[in-house]
C-alpha cells in the first residue's frame, strides 16, 4: 500500500503554533485593553463579502482588485464572492446596513485574517492578520489625532521604541484632480524615465507612482508636484488641526508629501507608522480619513477615519525589541495511577478549576498511562506550580500528595481530598508558588 502524500498548508498562509501563541496573546490583550480605554467597541464582520463591495470601495484599477483578491463564483447560486483583502469596507458596510450611527458616531475595532494573493516574503503573506479601528460619524481633526495617539500608546505599552510616524494630507477629490493633471503632465514630460509599472499606472492611478522604490525614478518623483500645494483653506485647516493636537502632546512626526493611498476612498489625513527593523516591509500601521466611503455605498454622507496594523509585522518587531511573553503555564498537574485514582483525579481537577485555577489532568498516550516517573516529567514540563498525586496509598488514606514543582526546597504535603482546593488556593494566592492569575485561558497540554 503506497504512503499517502502529506498535505501542507497553502503557500503564504501560515499556522500559528502553540509556542507562538503567548506573543500573539500579549499583543492582542494589550491592543484590546487600549482600544477599550479609548471607548472603542468590538465589531466582527464576515470573512466573505460580495466582490462588488471591494471593487466599489477600493477602486477597480488598484493592484488589490486587479491582481490580488481571492475572488470566486459561488457554485451554489452564482454569487460573486471575495475573501476580504482589508477590513474597512466590511465594517463600513455593516455600519450602513445596520444603521449603527442613527444615535450618534461610533468608535469600533476589529481583528482577523485578511487575504491577498501576493508573492510571499518576510512580513507579507497571502493570509495575514490585522487589528484595526474605525471611527464613523466624526468630522473634525481631533479624532484623527486621537487615533494616532492611541497607536503611540500601543507602541509604548509593547516596548516598541524604533517606530516613527509619517503624516500627510491628500485633500479632497477636487484638489486631487487638479494635482493629478499636473502630476500626469510632469511624468509624461519625462516618460523615458518611467519604468513599466509606472507607465501602466500613469493614467489609471498616478498617485501610486509616488510610492515607487525604483532608485532610477527617485529624482523624478522628488521633483513631482506636491499635493499639499494644491490644498485649499478647508483641507489645510483640517491638517493643521491634526498637527496642532499632535504638537501639543509631543507626538513626533514627519510630514511626508509622498505618502499617498492606492485605495480610492481615502481623503485628507493619511498616516503611517514605520520602522527600519523589518526590511522592505517597514510599515506596521497605516490609516487615514475616508469621508466619501459611506456615500459611495449608497448611504447618507458620513465622515470616517480608521487604521489597520499588521499583527505579524508587529510580532516580529516585538521579538526584535526583546519583548518576552510568558509561556502558557498551568497551576496544577494531576498525576494518577490506577482506575480508582483516575476517577478521583477527575473529581479533584473539576473542583480545582471551580476555584479559578488552571489544571492539566494527565491522559494516556498510545504507549499507555505512564509511570509515576514519566508523569512527573510531564508535570515539570507543563510549567505547573504544583503536582497533585494520587496512587494506591493516597486512595486508601483519602488524601492527595501535593508537591511544589517550582520551589525545590518546599516539602510535599499530604492533604485530605476535601481540603485540596483550599490548600492549593492558599498556597498559590498566598505567594506559595503559583502563576499570575490575570488570565486562566491557557495551560501547556501533553
Amino acid at each position: 500500500m503506497s504512503k499517502q502524500e502529506k498535505i501542507l498548508a497553502v503557500k503564504g498562509m501560515n499556522d500559528i503554533l502553540p509556542a507562538d501563541a503567548p506573543m500573539w496573546e500579549l499583543f492582542e490583550n494589550t491592543a484590546e485593553s487600549i482600544l477599550k480605554s479609548y471607548g472603542y467597541q468590538k465589531i466582527v464582520t464576515p470573512i466573505l463579502e460580495e466582490t462588488g463591495l471591494f471593487a466599489r470601495a477600493i477602486g477597480a484599477v488598484t493592484d488589490i482588485v486587479e491582481k490580488e483578491m481571492y475572488s470566486f463564483t459561488d457554485s451554489m447560486n452564482g454569487d460573486l464572492l471575495t475573501l476580504r483583502p482589508e477590513g474597512t469596507a466590511g465594517v463600513v458596510r455593516a455600519v450602513l446596513e445596520h444603521n449603527l450611527v442613527y444615535d450618534g458616531p461610533k468608535r469600533l475595532w476589529y481583528k482577523g485574517p485578511m487575504f491577498r494573493h501576493e508573492r510571499p516574503q518576510r512580513g507579507r503573506y497571502r493570509q495575514f492578520f490585522q487589528f484595526g479601528a474605525e471611527a464613523v460619524g466624526f468630522a473634525g481633526p481631533d479624532i484623527d489625532a486621537e487615533m494616532i495617539m492611541l497607536c503611540r500608546r500601543m507602541w509604548d505599552d509593547l516596548g516598541l521604541d524604533e517606530v516613527r510616524l509619517e503624516l500627510n494630507s491628500i485633500g479632497n477629490a477636487a484638489e486631487r484632480l487638479r494635482h493629478r493633471a499636473d502630476l500626469i503632465a510632469h511624468f509624461e514630460a519625462n516618460i523615458d524615465t518611467l519604468d513599466a509599472e509606472a507607465k501602466r499606472r500613469l493614467h489609471t492611478n498616478p498617485l501610486r507612482i509616488l510610492d515607487t522604490k525604483n532608485p532610477a525614478m527617485q529624482e523624478l518623483v522628488n521633483a513631482a508636484p506636491k499635493l499639499l500645494d494644491y490644498l485649499e483653506a478647508e483641507s489645510l485647516a483640517h491638517f493643521e488641526g491634526v498637527r496642532k493636537i499632535l504638537d501639543h502632546n509631543n507626538v513626533q512626526y514627519t510630514v511626508n508629501p509622498r505618502l499617498v493611498r492606492g485605495i480610492d476612498y481615502y481623503n485628507r489625513t493619511v498616516f503611517e507608522w514605520v520602522t527600519d527593523k523589518l526590511g522592505a516591509q517597514g510599515t506596521i500601521c497605516a490609516g487615514g480619513r475616508y469621508d466619501p466611503l459611506i456615500e459611495m455605498f449608497g448611504g447618507k454622507a458620513t465622515p470616517g477615519v480608521g487604521f489597520a496594523m499588521g499583527i505579524e509585522r508587529i510580532i516580529e518587531l516585538m521579538k526584535a525589541a526583546g519583548e518576552m511573553a510568558s509561556p502558557n503555564q498551568c497551576d496544577v498537574y494531576m498525576v494518577h495511577q490506577g482506575d480508582a485514582a483516575q476517577l478521583q483525579a477527575f473529581v479533584l481537577a473539576e473542583r480545582i478549576r471551580d476555584a479559578g485555577l488552571d489544571v492539566v489532568l494527565h491522559c494516556a498516550t498510545p504507549a499507555g498511562a505512564g509511570s509515576f516517573k514519566s508523569q512527573m516529567k510531564k508535570a515539570d514540563g507543563s510549567g505547573a506550580a504544583f503536582a497533585v498525586i494520587l496512587g494506591e496509598d493516597e486512595m486508601a488514606n483519602g488524601t492527595a500528595a501535593v508537591k511544589p514543582m517550582r520551589d525545590m526546597g518546599a516539602a510535599q504535603a499530604s492533604v485530605p481530598f476535601d481540603d485540596v482546593v483550599d490548600y492549593l488556593v492558599d498556597q498559590i494566592t498566598g505567594g506559595g508558588g503559583g502563576h499570575d492569575h490575570g488570565d486562566h485561558s491557557n495551560c501547556t497540554h501533553h
